[in-house]
C-alpha cells in the first residue's frame, strides 16, 4: 500500500505521499501533536526495502517527512509483536499480541526517548490494562481523542461480552456494561447471580505489569468458567510446529471418549478465529457436544510469519495443522472418533474440504459456507474480484511451481472416487444478492444472499463430489447422504450493521446435528 497525507489548514497544496509502497509491507498511519506515527513491518529507511515481518512503531515530524528522517523508536519484546495502536490526546494505546494472548498497554505521550536507538515497550513505563484469565478477543470501543479513557469491548468463549472503560490518567477501570445472559444457571448448575449493569469503579491497579495482567480475582466482571471449560491445548503438526487448539465444553455433560464437536478453521489471510461469547453455543454445549477452535498457520499469530508459513506455497501446512487438530481431539477423548464435525466459511472451506480429501475418515459431517474450492480455475480468471488479492495468499497457478503448489491441494482437484465421504452441506450465491443455492450433494434450496465468492465453485464441488461418490457402490450409511433442509437465509461475506446477519454458528451447530442424527454413528436419535 502507499499512504498519502494532505494539510488539512491548506488543502490546496495537494496530497503528500508518506509511505511508499513496498512488496509484503504495511503501514498504519496515526498524527500526533507535530509527529506521524507509523505501524510497520518494514524498514523505515531508504536502502532496505524488504518486509522484516515484525511490526514495530516508528516516526517522523509533520514538516519533513523524508525516509531519512523516520525515526524506529518502539519494538516489541521477545515472543511478542505489535497487533494494532490508536492515539488519544495524551496517550499511546498498543496492542501487543503473544501466542496464546493479546494484552493491551497504554503509554504516555509525548514519547520522550532517544532517536538514535530503538527500546522496547517495558523501557516507557507502560500500564497493561487488566483482562480477564479466560480473555479472547478484544473490540476497541467507540473513543473520544481528548479523553484519558479508552473504551473497550472483551469477550470470551466463557464470558459474555463486557464494555470497559479503562482510565489511563489514573490507570483503573470501570464496567460500564456486561451482556445479561438468563437461565443459564437452571441449564449449567453454574451461580445465579446475574451479571451487575452498573458502573463498578476498582481503586488504583499495581503498577507491576505481571500483576496487572493477572488481577483477575478482583475483577468485576462475570464468567461461566465454573460451568464451562476453556482449555487451551498445544497440536503437534506434521512437521513438529505448535498449532494452538481453543477447546470449550461443559464440565457437567462432557463424555470421554463419547461427545460429539465440531471443528472451526479458517487459515487465511492472517485472520485470528473468532472466539468470542456466543450464548447460543450453550445449548450445544450443554448436550455435551464440544466445540474447538483451530488456529492454523495461515490465519493470525504472534507474528506475521504466522500467516506467511499457512499461505502461497505453504499452503499445505494449514491443511495438515486443521487435520492434526482434528486428530488431538479424538486420541485425546474430547470427541468421539465417530461424532467429529468441521465448519468453515469461505477460504476457510478450502482448509475443510482439502481435509476431508486428505482425510476422510477424519470428520463424519461438514458444514462449508460460501466455499472457495475451485482454486486453479478461479485463480486463472484475473476479471473476478479477488483473483489478483489472491496471488499473494494462495499463488499464481499461470506460475508452474506454483501451479503444482495449488494443486497439491486444491479441494475441487484433489475428489477422489472410492472413497467413503462425510456428509456435507454446501451452501453458495449468486452475485445479484437476491438468490443463494443450498446445496446438500444432491437436494438445492432457493433462498437469499450475497457473496463475493461464485456459486459456480460450490456446483461444480458438488456435482464432482456425487459422482465420485458413486463409484463406491453400496452406501455404508455415511456416503452421499441427502437431507430435507430448508434454512432461510442471509449470510453477508462482510456483515453490514443494516444487513441481516443469519447462519450464524448456532445454525451450523443445527444443521450439523440434523446430519449426523442421520448417519449410523447415531443409533436411534432423531
Amino acid at each position: 500500500m502507499q499512504v498519502y497525507v494532505i494539510d488539512a489548514s491548506n488543502p490546496q497544496d495537494g496530497l503528500r505521499r508518506l509511505c511508499k509502497r513496498v512488496p509484503g509491507v504495511q503501514y498504519f498511519v496515526e498524527h500526533h501533536c507535530g509527529f506521524f506515527y507509523v505501524l510497520t513491518n518494514a524498514s523505515l529507511s531508504e536502502d532496505k526495502d524488504l518486509s522484516t515481518g515484525t511490526y514495530y512503531l516508528g516516526r517522523v515530524r509533520v514538516e519533513d517527512t523524508h525516509w531519512n528522517n523516520w525515526q524506529n523508536i518502539i519494538v516489541p519484546s521477545k515472543g511478542s509483536s505489535l497487533g494494532d495502536m490508536d492515539i488519544l490526546n495524551g496517550h499511546l494505546v498498543l496492542f501487543v499480541d503473544k501466542m496464546d494472548s493479546t494484552q493491551i498497554c497504554s503509554i504516555n505521550l509525548p514519547i520522550d526517548v532517544d532517536c538514535k536507538h530503538c527500546v522496547e515497550i517495558d523501557y516507557l513505563d507502560p500500564w497493561f490494562f487488566p483482562l480477564p484469565s479466560n480473555f479472547c478477543r478484544i473490540s476497541p470501543g467507540s473513543n473520544n481523542f481528548m479523553s484519558s479513557a479508552y473504551r473497550v469491548v472483551l469477550s470470551s468463549p466463557v464470558m459474555p461480552d463486557v464494555i470497559v472503560d479503562y482510565d489511563m490518567s489514573r490507570r483503573t477501570f470501570s464496567i460500564v456494561h456486561q451482556e445479561d445472559v438468563l437461565g443459564v444457571s437452571a441449564a449449567t448448575g453454574s451461580s445465579s447471580q446475574t451479571f451487575d449493569r452498573e458502573v463498578d469503579e476498582l481503586p488504583e491497579v499495581s503498577e507491576d505489569k505481571e500483576k496487572d495482567i493477572q488481577n483477575c480475582e478482583v475483577c468485576p466482571w462475570k464468567d461461566f468458567s465454573d460451568a464451562y471449560l476453556c482449555e487451551t491445548k498445544e497440536v503437534l503438526s506434521h512437521d513438529g510446529v505448535v498449532v494452538p487448539l481453543t477447546i470449550l465444553y461443559s464440565k457437567k455433560s462432557h463424555l470421554k471418549d463419547q461427545s460429539p464437536g465440531i471443528l472451526l478453521g479458517y487459515g487465511a489471510y492472517g485472520e485470528a478465529l473468532d472466539k468470542s461469547w456466543c450464548s447460543d453455543r450453550l445449548s450445544l454445549l450443554d448436550r455435551g457436544w464440544v466445540v474447538a477452535f483451530a488456529d492454523v498457520r495461515g490465519g493470525g499469530g504472534v507474528d506475521p510469519s504466522w500467516h506467511r508459513s499457512g499461505g502461497g506455497l505453504h499452503k499445505l501446512n494449514s491443511i495438515y495443522d486443521f487435520v492434526s487438530c482434528g486428530q488431538f481431539l479424538v486420541n485425546e477423548g474430547y470427541v468421539c472418533k465417530d461424532k467429529l464435525g468441521a465448519v468453515g466459511h469461505s477460504a476457510g472451506c478450502l482448509l475443510v474440504a482439502a481435509a476431508i480429501n486428505m482425510c476422510p475418515g477424519l470428520f463424519q459431517a461438514a458444514i462449508m459456507k460460501v466455499p472457495f474450492l475451485d482454486i486453479c480455475n478461479t485463480l486463472l480468471d484475473p476479471s473476478l474480484p479477488l483473483t489478483i488479492l489472491d496471488y499473494e495468499e494462495f499463488g499464481n497457478p499461470q506460475i508452474e511451481s506454483e501451479l503444482e503448489s495449488i494443486l497439491q491441494y486444491s479441494p475441487y482437484d484433489n475428489i477422489a472416487g472410492g472413497v467413503c465421504c462425510p456428509s456435507v452441506l454446501v451452501t453458495a450465491s449468486f452475485h445479484d444478492s437476491r438468490q443463494i443455492y443450498i446445496l446438500f450433494l444432491s437436494s438445492s434450496i432457493i433462498d437469499s444472499c450475497l457473496c463475493l465468492v461464485g456459486v459456480w465453485e460450490a456446483a461444480k464441488w458438488v456435482a464432482k463430489k456425487e459422482i465420485m461418490s458413486m463409484i463406491v457402490g453400496e452406501h455404508c450409511g455415511h456416503c452421499n447422504s441427502t437431507l430435507p433442509l430448508r434454512l432461510r437465509s442471509q449470510h453477508l461475506q462482510f456483515q453490514g450493521i443494516a444487513r441481516v446477519e443469519t447462519l450464524t454458528v448456532v445454525h451450523s451447530c443445527y444443521k450439523l446435528i440434523v446430519m449426523l442424527s442421520k448417519n449410523s454413528c447415531f443409533p436411534g436419535r432423531g
